[in-house]
């Protein structure tokens, strides 16, 4: 049976443009914006060319936000990919990528932000960590604490959401301005190179590939397509705006950086630490713990837009009987998935106490590249599988931009494979995985005709 935008209701439409807006924001800024720029740096020695894969990763996130447009407003229900890959392509791969979601995509990414988190905060307050007690205590801390307020429903989820985002946004803009008014940066950084001659294509791509990881999550909107307003005009105005607002600021961040040092003092190691390098730079050593303060704020509203959008992929899998139909309860008056969110925190809580997901946070760019190709590639399969299928937003300069999309994704994912085949084949295990899975809740279920 497939889900229309009526059966689907049953999560109600109460989220607006803007916190919409709010998820997509704090789903993209997480930490990749303040640490990646040195590897940058180091690889690639200039500032031109490192805007310029800042200003290409823009391009490609904003090539998967048009596509992924046309996809919410045609099928504005819950679950985003996994619901557009399900129609495309089938139940098969559409429970791969549910399952994907599940393993990589959503838990292991939010338990690692939980651990980024409390690494964070122990700079901010050091305390005896040896053994790392302390570390894994103020992680579930965050994530339960988190889960809580989204569990409460849509209207407490929504409040915490959009006040991370003004905040975290906010203190950005603060560290710039008062970087720009009080601080003695210099404009001619951006004209200086290292002394090492021009970088190949190789290292290019692998910063291409940094940047987009800082990139990744402009689709967070589409797991929310079954509750938001008017999805015809709202999901493409969020997609769309939120990406390139995401997209000016990282520009304006990265100019922000060159301003205040040159590209080999931004390439001196460590590297991870760049805002904070900056910070001290214009403001002093004081301005370090603000930046530690900003990164604590900016990984928090992360975890919250992912303990949000990622149980939505779950309820629309138990929605369609790909998984038991315990995870499509919405009990209570604001009808939230609440045995969904409850299953993602859980397993999230198991990969923080067992570290086990460092392993999947390495490779788990690979298989998500993989995924989001193959959703927008749903757009032209759709369009020629369903022709009447209404779609209140048409993406534009179809089909260059979709397939500027496929072409760039593939070319990633084969130089992830060939320089790196352990991770990717792991990526590739780890989603074929769930094919015995899929096999036995088949079964299980009695249903032939997945």
């Amino acid at each position: 049976m497939e889900r229309t935008e009526q059966d689907s209701s049953a999560l109600p439409r109460h989220i607006g443009w803007f916190t919409a807006s709010c998820v997509l924001v704090s789903n993209v800024v997480g930490s990749g914006i303040f640490t990646t720029t040195g590897f940058m740096a180091r690889d690639l020695g200039r500032p031109g060319l490192i805007l310029s894969i800042w200003f290409v990763g823009a391009l490609i996130a904003l090539a998967g936000a048009l596509s992924y447009s046309e996809l919410g407003a045609a099928l504005p229900v819950a679950g985003g990919e996994y619901a557009y890959l399900r129609r495309a392509y089938g139940p098969f791969v559409g429970f791969l990528s549910g399952w994907t979601s599940f393993t990589i995509g959503f838990s292991a990414a939010i338990a690692a932000g939980a651990v980024s988190f409390a690494a964070y905060l122990l700079q901010l307050f050091p305390l005896d960590d040896e053994g790392g007690m302390w570390s894994t205590a103020i992680a579930l801390a965050l994530l339960w604490s988190v889960t809580g307020f989204h569990l409460a429903g849509v209207g407490a989820g929504g409040v915490l959401q959009r006040t991370l985002t003004v905040l975290k946004v906010g203190a950005i803009l603060a560290l710039i301005a008062a970087g720009l008014i009080v601080g003695n940066g210099d404009w001619a950084h951006l004209r200086l190179t290292d002394a090492h001659p021009a970088p190949g294509i190789g290292p290019y791509i692998v910063s291409l590939i940094f940047a987009l990881y800082a990139y990744s999550g402009w689709n967070a909107a589409a797991y929310l397509a079954g509750e938001i307003t008017d999805p015809a005009r709202t999901i493409p105005r969020t997609m769309i705006g939120g990406t390139l607002f995401v997209a000016l600021l990282y520009l304006v961040l990265n100019g922000f950086y060159f301003y205040a040092l040159p590209v080999t003092e931004l390439a001196k190691p460590p590297l991870l630490p760049v805002a904070d390098k900056v910070a001290r730079a214009l403001l002093g050593l004081e301005a370090g713990r603000f930046v530690t303060a900003m990164l604590c704020l900016s990984i928090a509203g992360a975890v919250s837009a992912m303990v949000w959008a990622g149980p939505r992929v779950y309820y629309a899998m138990a929605q369609d009987g790909l998984i038991p139909s315990l995870f499509a309860k919405t009990p209570g008056m604001e009808r939230t998935p609440i045995n969904a969110i409850l299953l993602q925190s859980l397993w999230a809580s198991v990969l923080i106490l067992s570290g086990s997901f460092e392993r999947l946070v390495i490779y788990s760019g690979t298989v998500l590249m993989i995924f989001s190709a193959l959703a927008v590639g749903a757009v032209p399969v759709l369009r020629r599988q369903e022709p009447n299928l209404p779609r209140p937003f048409r993406t534009p300069l179809y089909p260059f931009v979709p397939g500027f999309y496929i072409v760039v994704a593939t070319v990633i994912v084969g130089s992830a494979l060939y320089e790196r085949p352990v991770e990717g084949g792991l990526g590739i295990a780890t989603v074929l995985a769930g094919t015995p899975l899929y096999i036995l809740w088949r079964r299980l279920s009695g249903v032939r005709n997945f």
